[in-house]
């Protein structure tokens, strides 16, 4: 059996997880207490495998669960007897395919590479070496989200992420304006050595988003990044607010594809991309960060409502390539229990290298319910 024999797919899995949340994930345009999941398994005829995630979160995206995995069945059927080493070929083709199924297409894409790195014996960050300009692989620390729950709740959960180590809160707004100000400057004021990313998912409009960040201005210096704080596809809007921001804006939900980065580079209406490989799927995901790399705007990596496994690529991202300066990858840290083994961990914030091949984990179930 030659070694592209080997790396044929025989079958692709794909199978309903769910996780419970240690609080109600509550964001401006909605709000999750289980985290509904589906995990890809690729086999291939040699007798490797890899695994993938599907995370739609139908509050951003209007995906949902059930939608992912009948489309993934349908995407992965003929798959069979094609390679794995094709994975950047398959996606191209599963986009044309199923264009508003990025958490599918994103499953299956994150499932075949991972297969590809295990069967050539590397770690998915070795594999993709050379698709930036990476130093030597080290451990880096994430911020840790704050959803919009009541104010004795939140303080609870500052104080406690803050016993454990973590100094850069995001925090969600975008809800009443006034409850918002508050919210940051209560915290700001207990947590002096906290930073803070403010995360608004679409919540204001220009007006308000205006009055928030006059509101805010005392803290500038301590706030990274405004995370989308106007509609979608308000960019003449974000544009304008960017010009007088204290602060860099971040462009979230108006970067689903590689065509949005255009766009919000043309316009100039942000100083930054949130990457997401569940919004954009895997490979484009490479293909934005390339292109905001090459217009001058900094990158953030985060993630729908993901375990560790999703993750683990958006993690390998960023030791592959040296372009990401702010790390959003703390959902794992939200759920009520970890489904899978092995791989990366957290220690405090830091998340650590791993060993084995590919990204060096499992679901602790491994086979379809």
């Amino acid at each position: 059996m030659s070694i592209n024999t080997r790396l044929h797919i025989a079958s692709i899995d794909v199978w309903p997880v769910d996780v419970a949340l240690s609080d109600p994930f509550v964001i401006s345009r909605g709000a999750v207490s289980t985290a509904e999941l589906a995990f890809v398994r690729v086999r291939l005829a040699g007798g490797g495998e890899g695994f993938g995630e599907i995370a739609p979160f139908t509050a951003l995206t209007g995906e949902t669960r059930a939608g992912s995995v009948a489309a993934a069945r349908t995407l992965a059927s003929p798959l069979a007897g094609e390679s794995c080493a094709d994975w950047e070929s398959i996606a191209v083709r599963m986009r044309e395919a199923a264009p508003s199924q990025p958490a599918a297409r994103c499953g299956i894409e994150c499932a075949l590479v991972d297969a590809l790195a295990r069967a050539r014996g590397e770690r998915l960050f070795e594999h993709w070496r050379g698709l930036g300009d990476a130093p030597a692989p080290r451990e880096h620390e994430t911020d840790i989200t704050l959803p919009i729950l009541d104010a004795g709740r939140v303080d609870q959960l500052a104080a406690q992420w803050h016993a454990r180590g973590f100094r850069v809160f995001k925090m969600k707004v975008g809800g009443d304006l006034d409850a918002d100000v508050k919210r940051v400057e209560r915290l700001a004021g207990r947590h002096a050595d906290v930073d803070f990313i403010l995360d608004a998912n679409q919540g204001f409009d220009e007006t308000a988003a205006r009055a928030f960040l006059r509101a805010v201005a005392p803290l500038s210096r301590r706030i990274r990044l405004i995370e989308q704080p106007l509609a979608r596809d308000d960019l003449d809007g974000m544009a304008a607010l960017r010009a007088d921001s204290p602060v860099p804006i971040a462009a979230d939900e108006s970067v689903f594809t590689l065509e949005d980065a255009h766009r919000v580079i043309s316009a100039r209406a942000a100083d930054c991309i949130n990457l997401k490989i569940m919004k954009t799927g895997l490979a484009d995901t490479m293909a934005v960060a390339r292109a905001a790399r090459a217009a001058g705007l900094s990158l953030m990596i985060g993630g729908m409502m993901e375990s560790r496994l999703a993750m683990s690529f958006s993690w390998s991202l960023v030791l592959a390539t040296g372009w990401i300066d702010h790390l959003d990858l703390d959902t794992p840290l939200l759920m009520a229990h970890d489904p899978l083994e092995g791989g990366y961990t957290y220690r405090g914030p830091v998340l650590t290298l791993w060993d084995g091949p590919g990204v060096g984990m499992r679901p602790r179930a491994g086979d379809p319910a």
